[in-house]
């Protein structure tokens, strides 16, 4: 509009409903007086505000700019305050991410009952290193996740579902970081896990065929200590996949080893660790009487530490009672006081330690009795992926020699090898070498020996 004011040979009027929808800082507001007084601009006309080209007009519009500008300064200050604000309470201040939703009442976001948990299955699958960026558009397409238009997503969208860190409860706003007060949909450790993933794929390494070798970087060699690798192999009309000592450390004269054996010998390893078919419901129930147990027994004992700290609290009222009337001296009374208050500091801190040890041993023996009925379920299954990362997880100094694998199972996993079961090859006590087993004697413990063993070991860590 200026401009065209610029351009007009004759002078020309403004019709505005207020002069702050002419100007709202001071360069448009010089603007707009600069061309009155050029005689560019011959009238301005607002149904609430009265103007003449006059001094006294001209100062009244001066002043009306002045104000406007300071109504958007102060609007702009008052909407950074409550930016701010907002962030500190942990609330999210624009559209909701994909996997939450916004609720009007909280002004917060929340998760979305079906697209939290299609987020959580894709961070899962692709830290487990199921997918790439490719594959992960179609796998989110298969739960429906899509675009507006309902197209599948595009790699760069992906890339920004799993790289965002709001799904671990937290905010970043102009490269600061704030604690969310809604709930995560993942936790840290499983968000960098997919960080990393994402920082090995964006620099793949070239090769002119795609290889498929499920288990290199899974074991050492025994010999040499270097790291197993694979290579494609020709041989009786065909061609096979063959794992080897990479011989990183120099010459090693360990044999190749065949990828059907090793499968086949992974398969016993996972087995040796599995719970029998006929202890999986058995001890899941077990598991849950265990809870309910420690539940009462947590309740209990919250109840009497309750009464205990009313108990001491009323000794403390009433001892500043008989101090404010006199009745005890302030020598005893500080005495008496100093003992209850470290009392009650004892008894609200044992109250905290006993709940935190009643609940935090069951979540990771549940964890134990997931892992151990998937590894039977893995043990006659192809998910190689999820084959490594389970025997990563229950097994350690894993060593291949004279094509034979070795492992160290970790505790308690190391307690199921002396079960005797119906499981194939799998033998009962003593077989095969552990970290920290001691195999038993004569009969194989029951499944509440190894249960109670198991729990004793989760309570120990805890403590």
């Amino acid at each position: 509009m200026v401009e065209k004011i610029y351009a007009s040979k004759e002078p020309v009027g403004i019709l505005a409903w207020h002069p702050d929808r002419l100007a709202r800082n001071s360069v448009d507001g010089g603007q707009v007086i600069y061309l009155i007084d050029m005689h560019k601009i011959a009238t301005l006309r607002f149904p609430t505000f009265w103007f003449e080209p006059t001094p006294q007009g001209l100062f009244m519009l001066q002043v009306a700019f002045g104000q406007s500008k300071y109504y958007s300064d102060n609007l702009s200050e008052n909407v950074k305050r409550g930016m701010r604000q907002k962030l500190k309470r942990g609330e999210w201040l624009n559209i909701a991410p994909v996997g939450y939703v916004n609720n009007p009442k909280t002004r917060n976001i929340e998760p979305d009952p079906v697209k939290a948990k299609i987020i959580h299955t894709i961070y899962q699958e692709f830290a487990a290193g199921k997918h790439s960026l490719e594959s992960a558009r179609y796998r989110l397409s298969f739960f429906g996740l899509v675009s507006r238009s309902g197209k599948v997503l595009s790699k760069s969208a992906v890339q920004r579902i799993l790289s965002n860190p709001v799904y671990t409860g937290r905010i970043i706003c102009k490269g600061e970081t704030y604690q969310g007060s809604f709930e995560p949909l993942i936790g840290n450790e499983l968000f960098e896990t997919v960080q990393e993933q994402l920082r090995l794929r964006s620099k793949p390494r070239k090769s002119r065929h795609k290889h498929d070798f499920p288990f290199t970087g899974l074991f050492t060699c025994g010999e040499c200590g270097g790291a197993i690798t694979a290579q494609y192999g020709k041989g009786n009309g065909g061609t096979y996949i063959y794992y080897r000592c990479s011989k990183k450390f120099g010459k090693c004269s360990q044999p190749y080893l065949r990828d059907d054996l090793m499968l086949k010998q992974i398969r016993g390893l996972l087995q040796k660790v599995s719970l029998p078919d006929g202890w999986v419901t058995a001890a899941f129930a077990q598991l849950e009487r265990w809870e309910e147990e420690e539940q009462g027994k947590l309740q209990s004992f919250a109840q009497k530490q309750a009464h205990t700290l009313t108990e001491t609290q009323s000794k403390l009222d009433k001892l500043v009672n008989g101090f404010l009337e006199g009745i005890i001296e302030k020598e005893t009374y500080l005495k008496k006081k100093d003992e209850l208050i470290k009392l009650k500091i004892e008894l609200e801190q044992q109250q905290t330690l006993f709940g935190q040890k009643a609940k935090h041993w069951v979540e990771p023996m549940r964890e134990w009795l997931e892992t151990a009925h998937k590894a039977g379920k893995l043990a006659f299954s192809d998910d190689y992926p999820d084959m490594k990362q389970i025997l990563e997880k229950i097994g350690t100094n894993r060593r291949v020699k004279d094509k034979r694998i070795k492992v160290e199972f970790v505790r308690p996993f190391d307690s199921l090898l002396c079960v005797k079961a119906v499981r194939g090859d799998v033998g009962g006590c003593g077989e095969g070498k552990t970290k920290g087993h001691r195999p038993t004697s004569g009969r194989c413990p029951a499944m509440s020996h190894v249960l109670n063993e198991v729990r004793t070991f989760f309570e120990g860590e805890e403590g």
